[in-house]
């Protein structure tokens, strides 16, 4: 299955962040090498670890929107994982950089959703595409409204 294209322009004034020219959605992207401990037996980067990659492109722009996930926990919200979604198109191997492309796309009452596009950085290549989902919850595990840092954010995020 071939995705559909991703043509990522930066943004003026705003590095951080791209649109899509296709989709006309607006990304953040950072950029990522793998590393030899990140591949398998084949030399490819191991399937599991594109979820890493995932949280390395959700940490990065929180972190650069200046609402850090240890700033989240120590608010006394976690957002633990409840959904993952995950399509593979071309591989990445050893010393291959990536560019991660992150968005905030659904945001419920308990609920939020982060999609994200990996695309091999020397060729444009799609890698992989997916989203994780997660579930707003207190340090105690029980669901809670999402806090409203987080709401301003998605609010506030470049459209």
């Amino acid at each position: 299955m071939k995705p559909k294209p991703f043509l990522p322009e930066t943004i003026p004034d705003n590095e951080r962040y791209v649109r899509d020219r296709i989709g006309e959605l607006v990304w953040h992207q950072c950029r990522y090498r793998t590393i030899y401990a990140d591949t398998d037996q084949s030399r490819m980067v191991y399937h599991a670890n594109y979820l890493r990659y995932f949280e390395v492109g959700r940490n990065t722009l929180m972190r650069d929107a200046a609402y850090p996930y240890k700033e989240i926990e120590e608010s006394g919200y976690v957002y633990p994982i409840i959904r993952v979604e995950l399509d593979y198109f071309s591989p990445l191997r050893y010393d291959d950089t990536m560019m991660i492309y992150t968005r905030l796309s659904d945001i419920e009452r308990v609920r939020l959703q982060f999609d994200y596009v990996i695309t091999h950085r020397d060729t444009g290549d799609i890698v992989c595409k997916g989203y994780t989902r997660h579930c707003a919850t207190n340090v105690s595990g029980r669901p809670v409204a999402i806090d409203e840092k987080t709401v301003c954010l998605w609010k506030n995020f470049p459209r």
